[in-house]
């Protein structure tokens, strides 16, 4: 890696670790307001910002386990970790939503008291921190690239939904009085649909890793930057694959037939060059040299 992408993997990390922080301190508040205070909703809230802290302490280990070099045992690096984490996480937004969504069914069914008036300070405090660390993630994670690093990420956004949703059936309880105390349940119980429709979404990138699903737009630039190096005639094939933050690159270049196999290989190794210096991304490209076949006018 050079100095930018070590720069980017360490801010990802940072904030995957900054989150841990945050979720772990506003659980504890969120979970004492809402048992002080009488809100469910508040405490389910709580609940799903523990599942945060799970999430932000997978996504911290992996990124860090990730950013490993490739060694003798995994000679293509341990990149694969990051989409394990990205799918663990995406998973536990899953059964977080789902849940919220059995609790809040729970107290639509038995009314409870009503909620103090404020745990709406407490939610509006965490609704602004939670969307600061959701905007913070997600820039850390577009710059490592990192798929765990964004599902970390709309985790933060998940509980600022949740927090939101409390927030407007808590606020209509105390505006309405004792026969709209169920609201703040019913909140609830249309944010853990959100949360689960976001889990899944989170985990189908780091699944598609998994199973390496092909990357075109990776496949498409690197043709792109081999075809600028003279004597490279043709792509006949390029595949791409993502591999944590990085990708790794198949490709069949052709070339003139009647050039030696040295020539050949000088050719290759300018594109690899090449592609180290302008994506930086590309952990390895595999080129085979297939010969030019000119056509009948030829």
């Amino acid at each position: 890696m050079d100095e930018v992408q070590v720069s980017r993997v360490a801010s990802s990390e940072r904030a995957a670790l900054n989150g841990l922080l945050v979720n772990a301190g506003l659980a504890g508040v969120k979970l004492i307001a809402g048992i002080v205070g009488h809100s469910f909703a508040l405490v389910a809230d709580a609940v799903e910002s523990m599942v945060d802290i799970a999430g932000s302490l997978i996504v911290w280990r992996a990124l860090e386990y990730g950013g490993k070099p490739a060694d003798e045992t995994h000679p293509f690096g341990h990149g694969k970790v990051e989409s394990l984490a990205g799918l663990a996480v995406g998973l536990l937004v899953v059964i977080a939503g789902v849940g919220i969504g059995v609790q809040s069914v729970h107290g639509i069914m038995n009314p409870h008291r009503m909620p103090a008036w404020y745990t709406v300070v407490v939610l509006i405090g965490v609704i602004a921190i939670k969307e600061t660390m959701f905007q913070i993630t997600r820039h850390a994670a577009r710059s490592s690239g990192s798929s765990a690093g964004m599902a970390d990420a709309w985790h933060h956004r998940s509980d600022a939904i949740t927090s939101a949703a409390a927030l407007i059936g808590i606020t209509i309880a105390l505006i309405g009085g004792e026969d709209y105390a169920p609201a703040d349940d019913w909140a609830a119980l249309l944010a853990s649909g959100v949360i689960v429709v976001n889990g899944v979404l989170l985990a189908r990138a780091p699944m598609g890793e998994l199973l390496d699903a092909s990357q075109p737009d990776m496949a498409r630039r690197c043709g792109e930057v081999v075809m600028e190096i003279e004597g490279i005639r043709a792509i006949e094939q390029c595949e791409a694959r993502k591999v944590g933050r990085q990708y790794r690159v198949i490709m069949h270049a052709e070339v003139d037939p009647d050039l030696s196999v040295a020539a050949a290989h000088a050719l290759t190794g300018k594109a690899k060059a090449l592609v180290r210096e302008r994506l930086p991304e590309v952990a390895s490209l595999l080129i085979h040299v297939e010969p030019f076949e000119r056509d009948a006018d030829g």
